[in-house]
């Protein structure tokens, strides 16, 4: 009877590694499929994802200005893209639909910390669109990406008055 146990030294390393990373990216994937889910569930209707194309390491999001801002009644387009390392490493999102604002730039990069240096494995995409959302009606200031936006904000009637011309340019875009 042959032993199944097998030497870790008789396999080469590029197999090892292979099933490492194998077996990484299907549990990345099984906690997307649950947040896919959990997403799926919530009652929450200003934000929705879902996998591009069943590609679940890169999701399209939607999310809608929230009530009482300027943003109110926008509907924005963004790219998740979740790296194999997720959630010990945020995901990069972008907008897809232009967006006027000043911790966005205008090629859709955004400037969120729980996107960088304050990001926690205890974040899921909800959170992460309920956090875009809430940073629409609450920039930082002291961080912008987009300075015009950041030094119009301080006049709420210019600044939407400046937001109706941006996407009225953009509607289309």
């Amino acid at each position: 009877m042959s032993s199944q146990n097998i030497n870790p030294d008789s396999i080469p390393s590029s197999k090892i590694n292979q099933d490492e990373s194998t077996v990484s990216k299907g549990s990345v994937k099984g906690r997307l499929q649950k947040e896919l889910m959990a997403l799926m569930m919530s009652t929450e209707k200003s934000v929705s994802a879902f996998p591009e194309n069943e590609n679940f390491f890169r999701w399209l999001g939607t999310i809608v200005g929230p009530k009482d801002t300027v943003y109110e009644g926008q509907r924005y387009r963004l790219l998740l893209e979740f790296p194999n390392s997720y959630p010990y490493s945020p995901p990069v999102v972008t907008f897809v639909t232009k967006c006027f604002h000043p911790n966005i730039d205008l090629n859709g990069a955004l400037c969120l910390d729980i996107l960088k240096e304050k990001w926690s494995a205890l974040y899921d995409v909800r959170t992460i669109l309920l956090s875009i959302q809430s940073l629409l009606g609450e920039p930082n200031n002291d961080s912008p990406l987009n300075s015009q936006a950041a030094t119009l904000w301080a006049d709420q009637y210019a600044y939407k008055k400046h937001l109706d011309q941006f996407y009225e340019k953009h509607k289309d875009a």
